[in-house]
């Protein structure tokens, strides 16, 4: 097949009545593309069955956004749908999905509070969104499972890399952010305006394109490593070829341009002035969406080029727009000082150079072609920045420069923003949002809509129109290792007298053999057949039962002796707490049950400064197993009081000491109804908190936070819940990330398991995140041999 290494047209496809958002490659059938638009409809083209080298028809239409739709991806296909799934976001904040085999949505996903304006999809079905609420979302299965928070601007751009489980999200505030089982990993500082577009190169390197005009490349440990520039205006999208790390770019300076080897190599100029959208076909032709409404295909391979009648009426079209300098590369226009038609001899220096030249009065803008070896006309240009309005707009009886018409949504009312060149752009837009009610959070967004669209004058009347801040339409863009120290032996004293729970053990309620305790009922993998699963799913809490009650006592008579004189404890208070202590540990007789006065005492006292509360902490430990205890403490009316107390003593800046013991007395609460009910209510605050100790570099905190996850799995084995289950996963994976110690990693395993055990969702988020990947490295373990054993299993489970 003959090849020119010049794209040109291939056909042009105006199959769609406003402009053209999104496009993306179909999986079937083949060669089949998709596209979506402002007219609200999503439509999928494929090769024409006569003459497949020429054009492509429609194959089907599909509705079900009640505004524009903005974005669109391919979900691969699965058993259920072997030809794949389309995903579309819309301006009416909701995500379609669809089959070929209907026109309506198989079902639509809500929970983003604005315009969903980017998609990714990866494997096993994942799909990655992002809004101008400031937020991206990982759906799977018909649910959210997470929603990624930390941009504070619109997530313009999302996607999925190859490696599994780490995620993009690129922003209005500038940065793009690396995102790992729900947590930020890394932020990309670089870009000076909105980020605009991501593009993978491979599964260490990936493309971003921004308002600033500029294409970066990174590397996702962090490195910015080339800046490539050639835009002269937003970029809005960039598609990667296969198997290669050339590339192309698209944006509003009316272009398409063609990357190769680090250099832009061709540039086509198009005859509309937002370039919205592009995708690289299987068989490397290029597709392209602008605001014209219309789709066009171009081609390297001259078998499947446009005929020259097609070509030429491409290139007439082409040199018969307009061109207001402000939106290109023309800078300054001063009619006397440009050349005659005669300049259009010399050639050329570059592929895409614009020149200006001047007939009578007019100026035209023509752009070099290497492949042609020739100036192409590219359009009229309409204006210049140092030419003065002669014309203005009436509104209400007054003359202004602009007219801008905003519309909040389709179905409602349209509103009108007057604007003067000397006025103030900011306050201009605070009055816009005062006389129509409507939020101050609008305010950065419509000043830089003005200013943006305001640059220079043109000639003729004001534009009424334009772009659009709130529904996305024109060319609107809204926004413009801590080494925590660890302890040695005895955390409180240095020496080795007093380690509160400092066994790494936990017991669990007696039974069968128990790989948590380590006792006798445990059995090597020697004695016992190695297809039988002990480890998971494990649904009874783990505890932290080790106590010395004498030491913790005689600890506390010493830090009382010290205390200051408003926090010293009287003989009386030491002598309920020892009194409470003995009940708890089983020292006294069932029959005396703490009292309600002890149980107050101790609740008052864990208010200890933080120097000092570590011995009543480890009573709180003990005592929450307790029936009465823990229903006092974890019931409706102080078990939130309770939660948040160990969770300010759990802050990554608070002692280790505080922060494990708070870690233990959590676990511990499991062991009861109350605190059970209180620690699943309160569930998405203990994780998270939690979940930053993994940054803590001490085993024994380690060891507590695997643990405390894994009472929580143990909680939704039981009762399924698919949203904590999904944070089960994320906050296992991130400590994985950063704990070393056999026991933890164990016990995380074995949540793990617990979580994902006969729940097909939780397997296939699971796989989504990368878990299968990121464990394997522990299923050749040894030493204990119940690590590498239960790794083994949890694999099995996600095969």
């Amino acid at each position: 097949m003959a090849s020119s290494n010049s794209f040109k047209l291939r056909c042009s496809i105006p199959g769609h009545e406003m402009d053209v958002r999104g496009l993306a490659t179909a999986i079937f059938p083949e060669g089949a593309f998709v596209s979506v638009s402002r007219d609200r409809t999503g439509r999928v083209w494929v090769p024409n069955s006569s003459s497949p080298d020429t054009g492509f028809s429609e194959m089907h239409c599909m509705s079900g956004h009640s505004n524009f739709v903005s974005c669109v991806c391919v979900i691969a296909p699965s058993e259920t749908y072997p030809r794949g799934l389309f995903a579309t976001g819309g301006n009416d904040n909701n995500i379609c999905v669809f089959t070929l085999d209907q026109p309506q949505p198989l079902y639509t996903l809500e929970g983003h509070k604005n315009t969903v304006c980017t998609l990714s999809s990866g494997k096993f079905g994942t799909l990655l969104s992002g809004s101008w609420d400031t937020t991206a979302k990982v759906w799977l299965n018909e649910k959210c499972m997470m929603t990624l928070q930390g941009h504070t601007a619109a997530v313009w751009a999302v996607t999925i890399l190859p490696e599994q489980g780490l995620m993009l999200s690129g922003s209005a505030d500038k940065t793009i952010k690396l995102w790992k089982a729900g947590r930020c990993e890394r932020t990309f500082t670089g870009h000076e305006d909105c980020v605009r577009g991501l593009a993978v190169i491979s599964n260490t390197e990936f493309l971003s394109c921004s308002n600033d005009t500029s294409i970066r490349r990174w590397q996702v440990t962090g490195e910015c490593i080339q800046v490539y520039y050639s835009h002269t205006n937003y970029i809005y999208s960039l598609a990667v070829f296969p198997d290669s790390q050339d590339f192309i770019s698209t944006g509003e300076d009316r272009s398409l341009r063609i990357w190769r080897q680090g250099e832009c190599c061709q540039t086509i100029r198009f005859p509309a002035q937002s370039v919205w959208c592009c995708c690289v076909l299987p068989n490397g032709d290029i597709a392209v969406g602008a605001s014209d409404g219309i789709i066009r295909i171009f081609t390297e391979s001259e078998d499947r080029m446009a005929s020259a009648e097609d070509l030429q009426a491409f290139e007439d079209e082409l040199s018969k727009a307009t061109i207001d300098p402000k939106t290109g590369d023309l800078g300054d226009i001063k009619l006397e000082d440009l050349p005659g038609r005669e300049h259009l001899n010399e050639p050329g220096n570059r592929d895409g150079q614009t020149r200006l030249i001047k007939d009578g009065q007019k100026v035209e803008a023509y752009q070099w072609s290497v492949s042609d070896g020739r100036w192409v006309k590219i359009g009229d240009v309409v204006g210049g920045s140092n030419q003065q309005t002669s014309k203005s707009v009436m509104y209400e009886g007054k003359e202004y420069d602009y007219v801008f018409t905003i519309d909040m949504n389709e179905e409602g009312p349209s509103m009108k923003l007057p604007y003067n060149v000397t006025d103030d752009p900011w306050l201009v837009a605070h009055n816009f949002l005062q006389r129509n009610d409507l939020s101050p959070m609008f305010l950065d967004q419509v000043a830089n809509f003005i200013i943006e669209n305001t640059k220079g004058h043109v000639v003729g009347p004001a534009q009424i129109g334009g772009g659009d801040p709130f529904t996305g339409g024109s060319r609107y863009v809204p926004g413009s290792s801590n080494d925590g120290s660890g302890f040695g032996a005895d955390p409180f004293t240095g020496a080795g007298r007093y380690i509160p729970g400092s066994s790494s053990n936990a017991s669990a309620p007696s039974g069968v053999a128990d790989p948590f305790t380590g006792k006798g009922a445990y059995s090597s993998a020697a004695q016992r057949q190695t297809s039988t699963n002990i480890y998971f799913p494990k649904t009874d809490g783990v505890t932290f039962e080790q106590a010395n009650a004498p030491q913790i006592i005689a600890k506390l008579k010493e830090l009382n002796e010290g205390a200051p004189q408003e926090h010293k404890l009287s003989d009386d208070t030491m002598g309920s707490l020892e009194q409470l202590l003995l009940v708890v540990c089983g020292a006294n007789s069932p029959e005396t049950p703490p009292t309600i006065q002890q149980i107050s005492l101790l609740w008052k006292v864990s208010h200890w400064p933080e120097d000092i509360v570590f011995p009543v902490l480890d009573i709180l430990r003990l005592a929450v197993r307790h029936p009465q205890v823990n229903e006092s403490l974890c019931g409706e009316a102080e078990g939130v009081q309770l939660c948040n107390h160990l969770l300010s003593l759990m802050r990554p800046d608070g002692r280790p000491a505080n922060q494990l013991l708070a870690l233990r007395t959590l676990c511990n609460s499991f062991s009861g109804r109350h605190g059970r009910a209180l620690l699943v209510s309160q569930r998405e605050a203990v994780l998270s908190r939690a979940a930053d100790l993994a940054a803590v570099f001490n085993k024994n905190i380690h060891i507590a936070l695997a643990t405390l996850v894994l009472n929580y799995a143990g909680c939704f084995h039981i009762q399924p819940d698919l949203d904590a289950k999904a944070q089960c996963l994320s906050v296992a994976s991130r400590a994985l990330e950063t704990v070393q110690d056999k026991e933890a990693i164990f016990r995380l395993l074995v949540a793990l398991g617990t979580t994902v055990a006969s729940d097909q969702t939780a397997q296939d988020l699971a796989r989504s995140l990368g878990v299968g990947s990121q464990i394997s490295k522990y299923s050749t373990v040894s030493e204990p041999s119940k690590l590498g054993e239960c790794c083994q299993l949890v694999l099995k489970e996600l095969q």
